[in-house]
């Protein structure tokens, strides 16, 4: 006799209540015939932080929102172990990230298109963008549109440094452009958010609340999944802790594992579908031999130059005047304008770190503002960040079980600098940053390189910096990656079906082949917005 409560019988059960998950389950309980549970392992957003934008200041490296995970020690980064952020509420990342709308380069699809994914192109995709878009001002030309659930605005707070960086990029060659988002992003332009007058906007208040109204959807949060059930080649059941009750679900429709590039794959793993020789050295039997489960970890590494600066406002000299943080306060709460409503970076700036690259290969986050890391306070002097990564890595890295508790944190080692060519981006990225803020535009502020600091000039003392200064930007993806039949590393087809098990998907950032040459929420809702319209699919097929 089974020591859990069963629970009963849903058509579709959506493990993560993340960008993903909430859009998922908004999709699929659409249909009123089909009853749609969301298991989430984080709380509710009950707190201010998780929707005052700057409110990341304060969330990322706090328990309440952040789940703390630490990745293994980086060779590349000289041995250190990096703190990497994931969200522990509902909404998931989209509660806790930059809340930047970022889509990618059209040769980003078309890649995985070439690489025999059907359905994946840029062409494929766009309309799965715009299903779900609120753009506050589309402009004419069909690539925005205004109505969805996601809502797009431009910030409400800008900043006299980033328009002189902004100047200076462009007298280094990086052009003004208007919009990152028609396929080519190369160029300046100050990001566009995910907020709604001021407010961070998630895709749990996004997609999920508006759904919970209906009688076929119910959510638990606080939610620890310890593995998928397979039975006969097919997913059957789920079965999951929940305030100390172990529970089991019921799943005759689908099984839709939604838990994020760090998440997924564990959840598959102990639910016995990776690598055989890895899963019996924990003990686990396997249900399904894929050894791509937990490979393929790709996430863009940001290396942080910072640039003290004279005569110009910035957040740090706005913070460290007490006098001045009421007025942020009372400005945000009369205007929903200022400071407050702050994305971590507001300019942007794409650009090819040598002519060897077809399209923008670099990203900049400029942000008016610098600390040592996340969570740390900001520096006591004016400044700026010219934060930068290698939007294309060909560094793999991975993501495994160390043991076959469910509370414990997976091993994420995301191999950052393993490449010859990952080193000469991070080498170039670093000149090209130095090259824009030697501009004149910027001269009149007098800008000091703080870090690395100018004495590092060589290229192996850059690639030491860029080592030593490097950190995630939070964006891992790849890690059930889709793939042809024939190839071995793929976990999933285009459909975004488990090789090998009925009844189960992946729909996440999990599933990219590829990591997109930019900011990766907007990307994995693309997923999920197409990821449902396959089930539903599917469903009218069967």
């Amino acid at each position: 006799m089974s020591d859990r409560r069963n629970i009963g019988t849903f058509d579709y059960v959506v493990i993560g209540a993340g960008s993903a998950g909430c859009l998922l389950a908004n999709r699929l309980s659409a249909d009123p015939s089909k009853r749609v549970l969301v298991l989430e392992a984080g709380g509710m957003d009950d707190w201010i932080w998780f929707h005052v934008p700057v409110g990341y200041l304060y969330a990322i490296g706090n328990p309440r929102a952040d789940w703390l995970f630490q990745t293994e020690p980086q060779a590349g980064l000289g041995g250190r172990a990096l703190a990497y952020p994931r969200g522990k509420v509902v909404g998931g990342c989209s509660a806790i990230n930059a809340m930047i709308y970022m889509r990618g380069q059209a040769a980003d699809y078309d890649g995985w298109r070439q690489l025999g994914l059907q359905g994946w192109s840029w062409d494929d995709v766009l309309p799965y963008f715009l299903k779900h878009e609120d753009h506050i001002a589309p402009p004419a030309g069909g690539l925005h549109r205004s109505g969805g659930e996601w809502r797009v605005e431009n910030p409400r707070v800008r900043w006299a440094i980033l328009d002189a960086v902004r100047d200076a990029a462009q007298a280094a060659g990086i052009a003004k452009i208007d919009d990152f988002n028609t396929g080519d992003n190369e160029g300046s332009a100050y990001f566009q958010v995910n907020q709604k007058r001021g407010r961070r906007v998630s895709s749990y208040r996004a997609f999920l609340v508006p759904a919970l109204g209906r009688s076929n959807i119910r959510l638990e949060t606080h939610v620890l999944v310890e593995r998928i059930i397979i039975e006969d080649g097919r997913a059957r059941a789920v079965e999951f802790i929940h305030q100390g009750e172990k529970l089991r679900v019921e799943v005759p429709g689908e099984v839709v594992l939604s838990a994020g590039a760090v998440g997924s794959p564990a959840i598959l793993e102990r639910s016995g579908i990776g690598d055989g020789e890895r899963l019996q050295a924990l003990g686990i039997e396997t249900q399904r031999h894929l050894p791509g489960v937990g490979e393929n970890l790709q996430d863009h590494l940001q290396i942080r130059p910072v640039y003290k600066v004279e005569g110009v406002r910035t957040l740090n000299s706005d913070y460290a005047k007490l006098w001045r943080r009421p007025l942020m306060a009372l400005e945000y709460a009369a205007l929903r304008t200022g400071p407050l409503t702050m994305a971590p970076s507001q300019v942007g700036a794409f650009a090819k770190s040598s002519p060897d690259y077809a399209t923008a290969n670099l990203e900049f986050h400029f942000q008016p503002l610098s600390l040592d890391k996340w969570g740390d306070g900001l520096h006591p002097f004016g400044a700026f960040t010219a934060s930068v990564c290698n939007l294309r890595p060909s560094s793999r890295g991975s993501v495994h079980l160390k043991s076959t508790d469910a509370s414990d944190a997976p091993a994420i080692s995301p191999n950052y600098l393993a490449t010859d060519e990952d080193k000469q981006v991070a080498v170039d990225a670093l000149k090209l940053a130095r090259r824009i803020v030697a501009q004149q535009p910027l001269a009149c502020f007098k800008p000091q390189e703080h870090v690395p600091g100018p004495s590092v000039t060589s290229d192996a003392e850059l690639l030491e910096a860029a080592g030593r200064l490097g950190t995630t930007i939070f964006h891992p993806a790849g890690t059930a990656r889709m793939g042809r039949d024939d190839d071995a590393g793929a976990v999933l087809d285009e459909r975004l079906r488990l090789r090998g098990v009925d009844g189960l998907r992946v729909i996440d950032a999990s599933a990219m082949p590829r990591i997109t040459s930019g900011n990766t929420a907007a990307p994995t809702m693309m997923i999920a917005e197409k990821g449902a319209q396959m089930i539903r699919d599917d469903a009218r097929g069967r």
